[in-house]
């Protein structure tokens, strides 16, 4: 009687415990808990008692905050990286706005290489390009 309502207990704080988690704002806190909660239903099952229970979820909670840890750092590493690959490659590029007969803008975007630009059709300049020659080029209308 006694194992049968423990049983229920660990199955309504494992419900529980998983509807709180879905607001965890880091993997860290969400594998504390799912840790925890592991934990405790092996250590209820091994043991039997409230000891094995607390003991369970503590080491469970542990092994699942430090999981959870080191998968936030792994996804902060690659953010932080494409953010510097993007600022690279913003820094790299300048666009120039060739004005149309008809009075509209037709933007150029040059890749800056070494000393020189890279044009959209792949063609070098060994210095940033002028409007007048970026219309020779075949730029704007």
């Amino acid at each position: 009687m006694v194992k049968s309502i423990v049983s229920i207990l660990i199955a309504v704080s494992i419900s529980l415990g998983l509807a709180l988690m879905s607001g965890c704002e880091s993997d860290a806190q969400t594998g504390a808990g799912l840790g925890a909660l592991a934990g405790a239903g092996i250590g209820q099952l091994a043991g039997g008692d409230t000891e094995s229970t607390l003991i369970g979820a503590a080491v469970g909670g542990g092994a699942g905050y430090i999981i959870g840890s080191e998968q936030d750092k792994k996804k902060a590493n690659a953010q932080t990286k494409a953010e510097i690959d993007s600022l690279r490659q913003e820094m790299n590029t300048v666009t120039i706005n060739i004005t149309n007969p008809n009075g509209s803008i037709t933007p150029v975007t040059l890749r800056k290489q070494g000393l020189g630009y890279i044009g959209p059709k792949g063609e070098y300049y060994s210095k940033l390009p002028t409007e007048e020659q970026l219309k020779q080029a075949g730029y704007g209308l």
